[in-house]
């Protein structure tokens, strides 16, 4: 028995796209733990969840999200992808850590300062994930993307001179953000230097979502991995060995 890994599937060739739960795949991978994908769509993951006993991952209302898996060998179920990666930590301590030398509570800190500089990336990247989901899921994020951001996707989506405007702002983002890993002395791609941790697999896996989506052909993808002086594209190089899909 091994661990099963609950992933949404989408037109994509590769299924997964994901940005959260690509975050609990690089674990899986890097601590060369033994696990399994299952599929669920958007729309059942509630249900899924409920039929499993699995937590939500907020409350007031009870929301219910993936990644989550089911640890066979422990008979232990856990949500969220933060979560997931203390877990596997705590449970497998002979693996490779995602938080060594104690560093939980500043990777956590660190992984939320990183998602705020993305904050104008949503505009651009939210309508090409509805393009890229079965129909079920898509009619699901649809939806609920539309309530969230007050418009429908074909408004969400910056065009003409707004676009450019706002993808510059894009790129100041993921600066802020290099400025964030810089701080590892110039001593490797990682936040750690050469040390993989929890900060760049949370990094890598919105990294791996933005080129899956609108593929590594891309000018979008060779934008982004140009920037910062080809830092976003040497860490996703450096994380290249853990992108197995099983």
């Amino acid at each position: 028995m091994s661990i099963i890994l609950y992933d949404i599937p989408s037109q994509v060739a590769v299924n997964a796209w994901s940005p959260n739960i690509w975050k609990t795949r690089y674990a899986l991978n890097l601590k060369g733990l033994s696990y399994k994908t299952e599929w669920v769509e958007f729309n059942d993951i509630e249900a899924h969840a409920k039929k499993h006993g699995i937590a939500p991952t907020s409350t007031n209302p009870d929301f219910y999200s993936l990644p989550a898996i089911y640890d066979a060998p422990n008979k232990t179920y856990v949500a969220g992808a933060i979560e997931i990666a203390e877990y596997l930590d705590a449970k497998y301590p002979n693996t490779a850590p995602l938080f060594p030398h104690n560093t939980l509570g500043l990777q956590t800190a660190f992984t939320d300062v990183f998602l705020t500089k993305l904050g104008n990336l949503w505009q651009f990247i939210v309508p090409a994930v509805n393009k890229s989901l079965n129909p079920p899921s898509a009619a699901y994020f649809r939806r609920t993307r539309e309530a969230m951001f007050g418009v429908t996707l074909e408004e969400l989506l910056p065009k003409g001179d707004k676009a450019v405007a706002e993808w510059a702002k894009v790129k100041a983002g993921f600066e802020e953000a290099a400025v964030l890993f810089a701080k590892n002395g110039g001593k490797g791609p990682f936040a750690l230097g050469e040390t993989i941790s929890y900060a760049d697999v949370n990094a890598g896996a919105y990294l791996i979502w933005l080129r899956t989506i609108w593929g590594e052909n891309s000018q979008q993808w060779k934008d982004i991995s140009s920037w910062s002086g080809g830092r976003w594209g040497a860490l996703i190089k450096g994380l290249s060995k853990y992108e197995t899909i099983v």
